[in-house]
């Protein structure tokens, strides 16, 4: 079995699989690949404690996904990734750069 930077439950992984057919090697690549900071969700109706965070980053084959992930004591929990449409890539680049 493959290690991960990230836990993610069963649910998730089986969602990941079959709603958005992300691999977890992908969401992997997307951690490494990453070069900007990551941002806090902060819609009323996303609010986790601890804060739920994303960010955008291409896999090795470039494909561009939204990766959405909580911290808890240094440990990531894979709560998403998909595909990152334009306005999530718009809203991103606005806010790291």
């Amino acid at each position: 079995m493959a290690h991960y930077p990230f836990k993610m439950s069963a649910k998730i992984k089986a969602k990941l699989a079959d709603k958005h057919k992300v691999a977890p090697r992908e969401v992997a690549e997307c951690f490494y690949n990453r070069t900007s900071a990551t941002l806090i969700d902060k819609r009323e109706a996303h609010r986790t404690d601890p804060p739920t965070e994303w960010f955008i980053a291409k896999t090795d084959r470039g494909r561009e996904l939204k990766i959405i992930f909580i911290l808890v004591d240094g440990v990531i929990y894979l709560k998403s990734a998909f595909d990152a449409d334009k306005q999530s890539i718009r809203i991103y680049k606005s806010k790291v750069n």
